[in-house]
């Protein structure tokens, strides 16, 4: 009899307690539907047939709630970027990358229900079942329930923001966009490009209202703006 269709009686199973545990202990949620967890876990691997007791269906829906949550902390937490700003790092966030180091970190695998003998991605597997597991806390406890669990557990405890913005960022862009809000001039200029020994090395100067600021040096024109913008914006203490 597979997992989902159990009956569950007050006396659970060491593998119900096990997963209530670590759904409490990682989610920062008591669930009360145990059948929506137990589903959430079980890969589609050990499914046949017609049969819809994976967790698919709430990797779907955990995933279109996960989008709806984030885009509302990025809102409040960014209130003076604009949409392109928010939408990039809201991909990032949501990204299966970022999404299967989550479920690695938690340590997702040790729960997780899926034939082993298979060549299976663990950690492909891993962000599915986050997203599923969202799902589940959606179904059971409603809207309000997934914000909680994702801002006071998820993003607090799993997901280094500054890091990740920090490597998602396009300075130069960011940099384009604060001149434009205060309405000023910004331009680029080459200092010098070499060739040393085969490798180019180019640097490039930050200009505001003719006033001198970050320099950077890179490989190309585009690492060196990059690295001169990010300067910049470190010495407007915008980063």
């Amino acid at each position: 009899m597979k997992l989902f269709n159990l009956v569950f009686s007050k006396n659970k199973t060491k593998e119900e307690l096990a997963l209530i545990r670590f759904i409490i202990k990682k989610f920062g949620y008591k669930p009360n539907n145990l059948p929506l967890f137990i589903q959430a876990i079980t890969h589609k691997s050990l499914s046949y047939g017609e049969d819809l007791s994976s967790n698919e269906r709430l990797e779907f829906l955990g995933d279109s709630i996960l989008d709806a949550v984030i885009a509302e902390f990025l809102y409040h937490k960014f209130p003076e970027e604009d949409e392109g700003y928010l939408t990039k790092v809201k991909a990032k966030l949501v990204s299966r990358k970022t999404l299967g180091d989550i479920g690695e970190e938690m340590e997702l695998r040790t729960i997780l229900s899926y034939h082993k003998k298979r060549s299976i991605n663990l950690a492909t597997l891993e962000g599915n079942a986050f997203e599923a597991i969202i799902g589940a806390i959606y179904l059971d406890g409603g809207y309000e329930a997934v914000k909680k669990t994702v801002y006071n557990h998820i993003l607090r405890n799993y997901v280094n923001l500054n890091k990740l913005l920090e490597e998602e960022i396009d300075f130069k862009s960011k940099l384009y966009i604060w001149s434009q809000k205060k309405h000023l001039n910004l331009e680029f200029t080459v200092l010098s490009e070499e060739n040393l020994n085969g490798v180019w090395q180019y640097k490039i100067l930050t200009t505001i209202n003719e006033v001198h600021y970050g320099i950077g040096i890179g490989s190309t024109k585009k690492q060196a703006e990059q690295a001169a913008s990010k300067e910049t914006l470190e010495l407007m203490g915008e980063i």
